[in-house]
Order: C-alpha cells, then sequence, then structure tokens
C-alpha cells in the first residue's frame, strides 16, 4: 500500500513538471482519493480516530486536486 501512495505522489508531480501527458495529474489524484478511502474506513474500524483525521486531510487534498484539474483549472496545450 505504501509503494501505491509513493507511485501516486509521482505521478501527481511528473507529469505537471515534465509536461508529458499532464492527464496523469488528475487521475493520479483520483486513485490517491480512492486509496485515502479506504484507509479513512480501516483506520475508523480499527479504533484509530487521530490517524482517522490525518487520513481525512491527505483524502481531502488528494480530492481537491482531482477536481480541480479535472474540472476547474485543467491543463491546456
Amino acid at each position: 500500500m505504501g509503494a501505491l501512495e509513493v507511485l501516486g505522489a509521482v505521478g501527481l508531480i511528473l507529469p505537471a513538471l515534465l509536461g508529458i501527458a499532464p492527464i496523469l495529474v488528475p487521475l493520479a489524484a483520483s486513485g490517491l482519493t480512492l486509496i485515502m478511502t479506504g484507509a479513512v474506513i480501516m483506520r475508523i474500524r480499527r479504533g484509530e480516530t487521530k490517524a482517522a483525521l490525518g487520513d481525512g486531510g491527505y483524502l481531502a487534498l488528494a480530492a481537491f486536486v482531482a477536481i480541480g484539474r479535472f474540472v476547474l483549472e485543467p491543463f491546456t496545450g
């Protein structure tokens, strides 16, 4: 799971930085949103509320990037 999160973070940064296939940025953000949703659910089930709040913050940031890059300010070429 940690490797997927690292790959998702790389997918958020490199395509925009290099200008190669920038559509991958909102796709990576959407994938991270799904991963973090599962993390929040798992943390709540295990009773780890403080950790769930941290994961919820990352979930909100990933959702913000996904919505922002799909709808509000997409990369245009």
